[in-house]
């Protein structure tokens, strides 16, 4: 399996690209090949000592930075280390791509140069969220912003796709996000969504409020891609400050308190494991006709590696193939 990395993206690149890369190499045997500034990346190959064949370099001389408007750089930078890197796997010299770099960017090239699944309208990005019951699954948390009820429809077909074969879910429950559960709730485009919902072979269990996000409620939570991301940063930024206003008062303890912070420590590791990002690796661009992995820009080597490994399933998978057979139905 050969995995296309985009070793220019991300607030910390290359550096920890290449770190989990090499360590995702290591791992799970994949090939990887990283793609952009050749003799910078060589160069940070040699100093981490990796001198295996599981990685190696594709050239790309422009970057596309995080501030540039998606669209217009796509079509401007060519030879980008993210659109050759989409153009890599357009032309069957990869499996996936990876990027943690300008997410709009990802989008655009992927459904400029890959296209979109037959049937499918408009691309999702779909992200793993910690619930109290496991996982749970929002679709679309940034990639269509101004979407129509019928995407909606088809982000709850490709995430409930994607759970019943990534996850081994069977008949994944399916909730609207919405800001009360009664179906009279939320505007038109919300009510006109929920019709489409109810008259579907999906699972579907109705609207569901922002506390379903971590209830675990339902399995595949779908929303239009502006609620959904402001949702996502909510989240991401509450796990941050939890963690924080922990800490601050563990260090506040007394005597006792300190003996029984060294007695939960490994029960405090696992605490912060469950809440951090890095863990779920990269979110999938779903919809697209190619496997392709959207990461966080503050991905750390660790979250570069587990977002390879997320890569891996889909391929291994086979769930652009499920998608396609699942939109027909």
């Amino acid at each position: 399996m050969k995995i296309i990395v985009d070793a220019m993206g991300g607030d910390h690149a290359p550096g920890v690209v290449i770190d989990g890369a090499i360590a995702a190499a290591k791992e799970y045997h994949h090939e990887i090949v990283l793609v952009g500034d050749e003799p910078r990346i060589k160069s940070l190959l040699s100093k981490a000592r990796y001198f295996g064949d599981r990685v190696s370099v594709h050239p790309a001389q422009e970057i596309i930075e995080m501030s540039e408007s998606p669209a217009a750089t796509v079509r401007k930078k060519r030879d980008s280390s993210i659109v050759i890197g989409i153009n890599l796997v357009k032309e069957g010299k990869g499996d996936a791509f990876f990027s943690a770099g300008n997410t709009g960017a990802v989008i655009c090239a992927a459904t400029l140069d890959l296209g979109l699944l037959p049937g499918v309208e408009r691309p999702g990005i779909a992200i793993v969220t910690p619930s109290v019951k496991g996982i749970s699954l929002i679709v679309d948390v940034g990639a269509n912003i101004d979407p129509k009820p019928l995407h909606l429809l088809q982000y709850g077909i490709m995430g409930s796709a994607y759970l019943q074969n990534i996850f081994n879910k069977p008949n994944p429950v399916v909730g609207l996000l919405n800001v009360g559960e009664e179906e009279t709730k939320g505007t038109d485009f919300v009510k006109e969504t929920y019709e489409l919902l109810s008259k579907s072979k999906l699972n579907f269990i109705g609207n569901v409020e922002g506390k379903a996000l971590f209830s675990g409620k339902c399995d595949v939570i779908v929303c239009d891609g502006f609620v959904g991301n402001v949702a996502l940063k909510v989240t991401e930024g509450t796990a941050e400050a939890i963690q924080i206003f922990l800490k601050r008062h563990l260090l506040k303890a007394n005597l006792f308190g300190k003996i029984g912070i060294l007695l939960l420590k490994n029960t405090f590791t696992r605490f912060k494991k469950e809440l951090d990002y890095a863990e779920y690796g990269g979110a999938p661009l779903l919809g697209v006709n190619g496997v392709v992995i959207i990461g966080h820009g503050r991905s750390n080597a660790r979250a570069i590696k587990n977002a390879i490994r997320v890569a891996g399933q889909e391929v291994e998978h086979g769930i652009n193939q499920k998608i396609i057979e699942a939109i027909k139905l």
